[in-house]
């Protein structure tokens, strides 16, 4: 079976998550910024896509090269196997990015590359002088850095983050990926207690669920690759039904969610229905001022509203105030915290033991962790 060259892709500040995922399903990895390069077959691509938590896409990688001249593009384009990859009927539209290169029109960059590919697919497909793109979706991409070219093909589709189980949103919800990653970051285990104080539509504690009960993330949804008629249908079903067989439904967990807002109470438990966690997950109204527990050893995981969220940092401070009051107490907990105010500990009332820097999007956040001690 042909082995590729591949990548996944990710937000940046989680290519070690990714790495980690990669290295835990038995791969070996090469982290760059924003990637992670591996090796591996179609059953592998499909495998990735499924499992992975952390990553936005699994790209193959066609080709590589370096580029001054928009005839050294075509030709080195043109040069690729692109007739082992699309069919006459494949639709391939081309993205582009460049960065610090000679080559510096993305949509000349593009075009080009269109081009040499369809002059490829001419030659081997006996001078045909049509291609109705009716087919399935192959999207490429030309990626220019300092020069150096890289061709990649898309075997996800839409972003590995649209899980398929978020119904709703609230108005300012957090990517599954990322979700994800704030619960990998912490040192929260299926056995313990774990808290939301601002659940929203319930992201961060369906991802935890589907973690503590290792269901793959992308069982619910379907990947660009599997149209192509290059992948054998026999394998992909045994793929995912070999990941169905690894999830353990009948492991316990004791996951609860708060929000102050009912109508997102109402969203939580919708999305949680519909990734097949009814029941699992507890979500209640309550505000954060009101939050109190006598568990111990539990784990505590918030996004809570940013000033550029809210346009009212003073109230924004006022609930992390509240926030720590309410859980600062609590010793034997794991608190993490997401934000953008570089001076939440100032406002929450006690210092991170770390904190480490994610972008939720564009904006640069800071995850606040204030580390527990285990009580036995």
């Amino acid at each position: 079976m042909k082995k590729f060259n591949l990548i996944a892709t990710m937000a940046s500040g989680l290519e070690s998550l990714t790495k980690n995922e990669l290295k835990d399903l038995g791969y070996e990895v090469q982290t760059e910024n924003g990637r992670v390069r591996f090796e591996g077959t179609f059953e592998d691509i499909i495998k990735t896509n499924l499992w992975l938590r952390t990553a936005d896409r699994i790209k193959i990688v066609v080709g590589e090269f370096e580029a001054k001249t928009f005839d050294d593009l075509f030709e080195s384009v043109k040069a690729l196997p692109w007739d082992e990859l699309i069919p006459v009927d494949g639709a391939f539209p081309v993205s582009g990015k460049s960065k610090k290169s000679t080559l510096f029109s993305v949509p000349d960059v593009q075009a080009i590359t269109k081009k040499a590919v369809v002059e490829k697919l001419r030659e081997v497909f006996h001078w045909r002088n049509q291609f109705p793109e009716t087919g399935a979706k192959y999207g490429l991409e030309v990626a220019i850095d300092k020069d150096h070219v890289m061709i990649t093909l898309d075997t996800t589709g839409d972003s590995l983050f649209k899980r398929g189980y978020r119904l709703h949103k609230g108005t300012a919800p957090l990517k599954e990926t990322m979700a994800a990653a704030l619960v990998l970051l912490t040192n929260w285990y299926p056995d313990k207690p774990l808290v939301d104080p601002f659940c929203g539509s319930g992201t961060v504690l369906i991802e935890a669920a589907m973690i503590g009960q290792n269901i793959a993330p992308g069982f619910n949804r379907d990947f660009a690759c599997e149209d192509w008629p290059i992948v054998d249908q026999e394998m992909v079903e045994r793929v995912r039904a070999a990941a169905d067989e690894k999830a353990n439904y009948d492991v316990e967990l004791d996951i609860t969610g708060y929000d102050i807002d009912q109508n997102m109470i109402d969203i939580a438990t919708e999305n949680a229905e519909e990734a097949g966690l009814s029941g699992i997950i507890s979500f209640k109204q309550q505000a954060v001022k009101d939050f109190k527990t006598d568990k111990k050893n539990g784990v505590m995981i918030g996004n809570p509203p940013y000033g550029e969220r809210m346009g009212d940092q003073e109230l924004v401070r006022k609930i992390y105030r509240q926030l720590g009051t309410a859980t600062g107490s609590l010793t034997t907990w794991s608190r993490y915290f997401i934000t953008s105010d570089l001076d939440f500990e100032n406002y929450y009332g006690q210092k991170a033991t770390k904190k480490r820097k994610l972008y939720n999007g564009a904006l640069r956040t800071d995850y606040f962790q204030f580390w527990g001690k285990r009580e036995r």
